[in-house]
């Protein structure tokens, strides 16, 4: 049975959280996604759950390590600013392999900026953003539903590769409302993932350390191997994206997130008019999803990437294909929002 509702991007991201089993929240106010906070701090409790505002997003970060560590499904969640000061936590969580979701509902910057939406955190999530060779597993939803959606795979690909999870979402996505299917987890699941590696207590088991400090030579290294090969993994067996009218597009234009929506709507318009055009919207931005460029190399299409920052995601597009086609790209930022009609001319004056 459906069960529909009106729902806030924000909203579907705690309820979407809460039926994959997160009981544990930790964060600080800060727009475009302070609904979130909001709303956990009245539903956690009533799931059996703790929702903590910190003093800080320092702070935040910080008590997400502590709930990991002892095998709780935890999440923090912030917008820009916010996430720049949780990077060194995050960085620990990912030196220790602690599954944690973090959530950063994108807004202008840089510096304090605006609370308009914008995709130029990018960089920041694809890249690690904090200290040392790490990778969080990044996931971008393009709507309300799959703000909700993404929350349980969120979760399951950090328990599963020991990683911090990113939602990379940003203001308008957060803000907007939309239909909203629950009838996929509807009650509220309590995952039973083991976790040997958990710190809960060692009576009758080896003591279980957690820590990223390795002060012994070699050691430090050695685990530093060990995250590259489970990186390598993950790439391996973790791309994904969204595909459309790739079998005979002479351009295709390559958007994730927000931008992805609305470059739907342009894809739609230049089809009627006989226009072959395609789109590729990676849902993974790390890992990147280099396999959906690999088919469509030998027939020379020409892409188009658009997104709201100036060319971050431009840069994976251009790896991935390796100098093997022309990439031309259209991006505005600072809270600005290419357009359908944006996109439109600019396919047209591509010669």
């Amino acid at each position: 049975m459906s069960e529909t509702i009106l729902a806030q991007g924000n909203e579907a991201v705690c309820w979407g959280a809460i039926n994959a089993g997160c009981l544990y929240f930790f964060g600080y106010p800060i727009t475009p996604q302070n609904e979130i906070p909001a709303y956990m701090a009245k539903r956690m409790p009533e799931v059996g759950g703790i929702f903590i505002q910190a003093e800080s997003e320092i702070a935040a970060i910080n008590m997400v390590f502590g709930a990991a560590a002892t095998g709780a499904r935890s999440i923090t969640s912030s917008s820009s600013p916010g996430i720049s000061l949780k990077q060194e936590g995050i960085s620990y969580i990912a030196g220790a392999e602690l599954p944690a979701v973090i959530v950063n509902i994108m807004r202008a910057g840089p510096g304090l900026g605006n609370i308009w939406p914008a995709q130029s955190d990018y960089f920041q999530a694809t890249r690690g953003g904090g200290h040392g060779d790490y990778h969080c597993i990044v996931l971008a939803p393009a709507s309300v539903q799959e703000s909700y959606d993404m929350m349980p795979l969120a979760f399951s690909l950090a328990d599963k590769y020991r990683n911090p999870v990113m939602i990379l979402s940003d203001g308008m996505l957060g803000q907007m409302m939309e239909p909203l299917d629950m009838s996929q987890g509807l009650k509220v699941s309590r995952p039973q993932v083991k976790k040997p590696w958990a710190v809960t207590g060692c009576l009758g088991r080896k003591r279980n350390i957690i820590k990223s400090f390795f002060m012994i030579e070699g050691d430090l290294e050695k685990c530093n191997l060990l995250l590259q090969k489970k990186y390598k993994a993950i790439q391996n067996k973790e791309e994904r994206f969204e595909g459309l009218y790739l079998s005979d597009a002479k351009i295709i234009i390559v958007a994730y997130g927000t931008m992805a929506r609305i470059t739907k709507g342009a894809v739609a318009c230049l089809r009627k008019e006989g226009k072959k055009i395609g789109l590729i919207r990676p849902i993974t931005l790390w890992p990147f999803p280099k396999k959906a460029f690999a088919g469509n190399i030998s027939r020379k299409a020409r892409y188009l990437v658009t997104e709201m920052s100036y060319g971050q995601m431009l840069e994976d597009v251009q790896l991935a294909l390796n100098g093997k086609a022309r990439v031309d790209f259209l991006g505005r930022s600072g809270g600005g929002v290419v357009s359908e009609e944006d996109i439109i001319r600019k396919i047209k004056s591509m010669k």
